[in-house]
């Protein structure tokens, strides 16, 4: 490359985002870091408004070489900024990276996305129906305490169903996403301030290689390999970055005769 390469990186100002945009400052990358605070571009990804105001801003640099899309976690809005958002991000930011030599995207997904999901928010997040998919959890509170792992769920969907595409494969874009288990991050203070919490989490999902939690720059070299200019036949996967948490949890299934 003859450019210093421009990565967008939201959900830059902690966590796996800000351990990713170090990371790539290292390796000597021009990053635009995106969030609610602390940032090159402020922007709430829980609202259409927010998210078109990320696309405005970014587009000011004119092209971007990879978009790395981190931002989630949280509370609230879980539908809108992991879902939602998310795709409002990588597919608004897809035009300036065909401009790029080696234009890359790569979402972050979570071992959240294993659990089950109501099937009616999964199909109304794949019609792009915002309205309805937050209709229906809003109005179930069993619904409300899963909704981050629905949003994680569709995310993986959307990117598999995308991924081989003509606006994505079809002009040199690969797109992956990264699923990371349960990381040492101001999202997951919920869980690892809390020792009941804590204990259930870890046996209900067990990362027995690296211990739990996990360091968020473990997950960020993987994020930032996928976006470099090395990664040129990976696209579609969804990738867990988890201490083994996947595997522990669904074994050798999918690959017995």
């Amino acid at each position: 490359m003859n450019h210093q390469r421009r990565y967008v990186v939201t959900g830059s100002a902690s966590g796996i985002g800000a351990a990713t945009a170090s990371i790539l400052r290292e390796q000597g990358a021009r990053v635009i870091g995106c969030d609610l605070s602390d940032a090159d571009v402020i922007a709430d990804l829980s609202t259409p408004a927010g998210r078109r105001s990320l696309v405005d801003q970014v587009a000011k640099w004119g092209y971007v070489d990879a978009v790395l899309a981190v931002a989630g976690g949280g509370r609230t809005g879980l539908l809108e900024t992991n879902y939602f958002g998310t795709v409002a991000t990588l597919e608004g930011l897809r035009p300036l990276l065909t401009r790029s030599e080696a234009p890359r995207a790569v979402a972050v997904s979570s071992t959240s996305s294993l659990a089950p999901a109501d099937e009616r928010v999964l199909r109304a997040c794949a019609d792009g129906d915002e309205a309805t998919a937050t209709a229906v959890v809003d109005a179930e509170p069993s619904l409300r305490d899963s909704a981050y792992g629905i949003a994680k769920r569709a995310l993986n969907g959307w990117v598999r169903r995308t991924a081989p595409t003509a606006e994505w494969a079809g002009v040199g874009i690969p797109l992956n996403a990264v699923a990371p288990g349960v990381v040492d991050t101001p999202a997951a203070a919920w869980i690892l301030t809390d020792d009941k919490v804590r204990t259930a989490v870890e046996a209900a999902a067990p990362q027995p290689l690296g211990g739990f939690p996990g360091r968020p720059e473990w997950v960020g070299h993987l994020i930032s390999w996928l976006a470099s200019p090395e990664n040129r036949f990976v696209t579609g996967q969804v990738i867990f970055a988890d201490g083994g948490a996947e595997v522990t949890l669904l074994g050798d299934h999918q690959w017995r005769a």
